[in-house]
């Protein structure tokens, strides 16, 4: 699989940047959760079959069907049949991640020289918003055309982080067979905040095994270097002509295992690639499954993406009986850099009151 050509990147962007205003929207109570809030379960279907399942229960992407070469539809993100999977602890399968997604060292940062401590919940460091995330939220929710819209205002200080942040993210889907996540937020005081969504996938079908023959390429010959405990180090490394070079395409268990000390760190990948700061849409992965000639190309405005290889499932019951293991989905997290509260030389992740923060990702499908 070759990377497609920039004509060829201009026309996919063109194409899926707006909706298409072809996709019916259902809803339906859902279940409740331990404090007796509804939840609601929203389906999202395409004239051409694509279709998509999202919870107001923290934003999860619950199914997501698309089409193989031959037309079949099978679902391709890893999760639950009922809500209580997901309100019970579980690996993130497909939840809006914030306030701030991926990690902060120390569970504090500085703005303005004023300390903030949010909760540590990996140790001494913070990860994926703390311990009742946004994850972990009702989110309010609408129909819109060809989608869901879902509101949150997380109060000044909850996880410990300042001001209150009111936050939309809308899920569409687009014309040409891609699931859009829009997200826009504003505060009341200076704050940080990185959201994205943690979707794990297997483009064969969730639950049909490891997901180690996908073939990858990544734009990329850059990431975040990290310390042994994941957290960045502030310095920006080449990978080039290493195991975590995508830039040609690999299979993802073709070097995974390699003696290479970023994916022994990792247990496999999980890394920050560093994409370009330019705020316009840009291609973060092309990932093809072989046996179904599934490709999903991932677009975002975002300035790195996180590439994640599920190291650390273990024995989790998923979908129709299905047991998921280590390795049996990954994730492709669009976001700004692991820890730039306190890495000044990275993308600012600051938002300020008068400012209004806004980012899109795309995981766009179509086969070969």
């Amino acid at each position: 699989m070759r990377f497609p050509a920039l004509s060829t990147l201009l026309l996919l962007l063109m194409s899926i940047a707006s909706p298409s205003h072809a996709a019916t929207v259902e809803s339906m109570t859902w279940g409740k959760t331990v404090a007796g809030e509804e939840v609601k379960l929203f389906t999202l279907r395409h004239a051409n079959g694509m279709e998509a399942k999202i919870t107001n229960w923290g934003g999860y992407i619950v199914s997501l069907k698309v089409a193989d070469k031959n037309g079949k539809f099978d679902d391709v993100v890893l999760g639950f049949d009922s809500l209580d999977g997901y309100l019970a602890k579980n690996p993130f399968f497909g939840c809006i991640t914030g306030r701030y997604a991926n990690r902060i060292g120390g569970a504090k940062f500085k703005i303005d020289g004023v300390e903030h401590k949010v909760t540590p919940n990996s140790g001494k460091n913070h990860i994926h918003g703390g311990k009742l995330g946004f994850n972990k939220k009702v989110w309010a929710a609408k129909e819109i055309a060809d989608g869901v819209e879902l509101s949150y205002t997380s109060p000044d200080g909850e996880e410990g982080f300042p001001g209150t942040l009111k936050c939309t993210v809308t899920y569409t889907l687009t014309k040409d067979n891609g699931l859009q996540i829009d997200y826009q937020a504003t505060t009341d005081k200076p704050t940080v905040l990185n959201l994205t969504n943690h979707a794990y996938f297997n483009l064969a079908g969730e639950g049909s095994g490891d997901i180690l023959s996908h073939i990858l390429t990544i734009p990329s010959e850059q990431i975040t270097a990290t310390d042994d405990e994941l957290i960045t180090t502030g310095e920006i490394v080449s990978i080039k002509g290493t195991p975590l070079d995508f830039t040609t395409p690999h299979t993802i268990g073709e070097r995974i295992g390699a003696d290479f000390k970023p994916l022994i760190q990792g247990i496999g990948y999980d890394h920050n690639y560093v994409l370009s700061y330019s705020k316009g849409q840009k291609i973060a992965a092309v990932v093809k499954e072989p046996a179904s000639g599934r490709v999903m190309t991932v677009v975002t405005t975002e300035p790195g993406v996180q590439l994640y290889t599920g190291n650390h499932l273990k024995e989790v019951n998923g979908k129709g009986g299905h047991v998921y293991k280590a390795r049996h989905g990954f994730c492709l997290e669009t976001q700004h850099y692991p820890d730039s509260p306190n890495k000044p030389e990275f993308p600012s992740v600051i938002l300020r009151p008068g400012e209004t923060f806004q980012s899109t990702t795309i995981y766009q499908f179509s086969a070969e």
